[in-house]
Order: structure tokens, then sequence, then C-alpha cells
């Protein structure tokens, strides 16, 4: 066991565990967070899907030491039920999903797409995606609300 300092969802943390545990672990058992979800364990599925100072990464295969000092985004942390995200307020308009389960890394994939490159062509929209799985096939809603969240011009903030 070890002490490491997180920053999670613009939070100050400080959890004594393995550094090896994954951080999927981490923010559910340690921080309470009901996202990320565990799906396959192998970082293949992308529902535990976190960003890491930007970047979508996948929190069940990284070691949570490998996370130490710097940005975690999850899903709770991008916009609340109140005021949520354009990206997130685009999946809601759209219906995008039937059960949810993997909208960790669509979402926050989609997030990440849209600041780089806000205006993407659906070839684009389908390379980003290409490591994430819905098991309930809403692929069509997804695509049409990250067509929609590029519309607003406000889905990169």
């Amino acid at each position: 066991m070890s002490p490491l300092a997180l920053k999670v969802n613009g939070r100050a943390h400080m959890v004594d565990v393995d550094p090896q545990c994954p951080l999927l672990y981490v923010l559910r058992d340690n921080l309470a967070l009901n996202n990320p979800r565990f799906g396959c364990g192998l970082g293949q599925c992308g529902a535990c899907t976190v960003l890491l100072d930007g970047r979508a990464v996948r929190s069940c295969r990284l070691p949570v030491s490998l996370a130490a000092g710097k940005e975690i985004l999850t899903l709770e942390g991008l916009g609340s039920e109140g005021n949520p995200h354009p990206v997130q307020r685009a999946f809601i308009d759209e219906q995008a999903f039937q059960c949810g389960y993997c909208l960790n890394g669509w979402v926050l994939t989609a997030k990440v797409l849209l600041e780089k490159n806000p205006h993407p062509t659906d070839a684009e929209i389908r390379s980003a995606f290409a490591g994430l799985v819905c098991r309930c096939g809403s692929h069509v809603g997804i695509f049409n609300a990250v067509r929609r969240a590029a519309q607003s011009g406000k889905a990169g903030a």
C-alpha cells in the first residue's frame, strides 16, 4: 500500500492503495464513483473510459500509480443533471442509448473527438469510436448525437 494523490473531477484525493491497482477499482471502490463501469476488464469495450489529461483511456487496465498527478475526468465531472455538457445534452436529445452501460466511453470519446475536430466526418466519427462496444446496438443514435453535438458548436468545451 502506498498513499497516492489523485485529482478527480477537479477535486484532490489521497488514496492508500496498491500502486498497481487498476484506476477503475480506485475510482469505484475508494472514491465511490458510479462511473466508469467494469465491462470486459481487458480495455477492449470502453465502459471504463475516463479522461486522463484530456485523453480517453481505459481505467480497467491503467495502474493507479500512472494516474497520480494527472487530471482525471469521469462522466460525473463532465456535467450535471441540471447543466449537462453539450455532448451529454446531444446524447440525451437523441435518446442515443438503450441501457447506457457503455455511455462513459462514447460520451467521453466524443468530447475528445470534438475538442480536436469540431466538425468530424462520418468516417472520422467511426474511426474515433473504433475501440468501443455497445451491446445494445445503439450506434445510429450515438452517431446522430455526435453530429448534433458538433452542430451545436459548443461540444468541445
